[in-house]
C-alpha cells in the first residue's frame, strides 16, 4: 500500500465518520448519508490497496 493511498483512505474514513456523526447529531439526513458514503469510499480504497499488496508478495 502506498503511503499516499493509505493516507487518502484514512482521511476519507475519518472525515466520513465525522460527517456521519455530525449529521446524526443535528438531524441532517443528507450530511449523514454523505458521510457514510465517504467513509465507505475510504474503506473500499483501503481494501483495494491491501489486495494490491497481497498480489505483490
Amino acid at each position: 500500500m502506498t503511503v499516499n493511498e493509505k493516507a487518502k483512505a484514512k482521511t476519507e474514513q475519518v472525515t466520513g465518520a465525522a460527517k456521519e456523526t455530525a449529521g446524526r447529531a443535528v438531524g441532517n439526513e443528507r450530511l449523514t448519508i454523505d458521510g457514510r458514503a465517504e467513509r465507505k469510499k475510504g474503506d473500499a480504497r483501503e481494501a483495494m490497496e491491501k489486495i494490491k499488496d497481497v498480489g505483490k508478495h
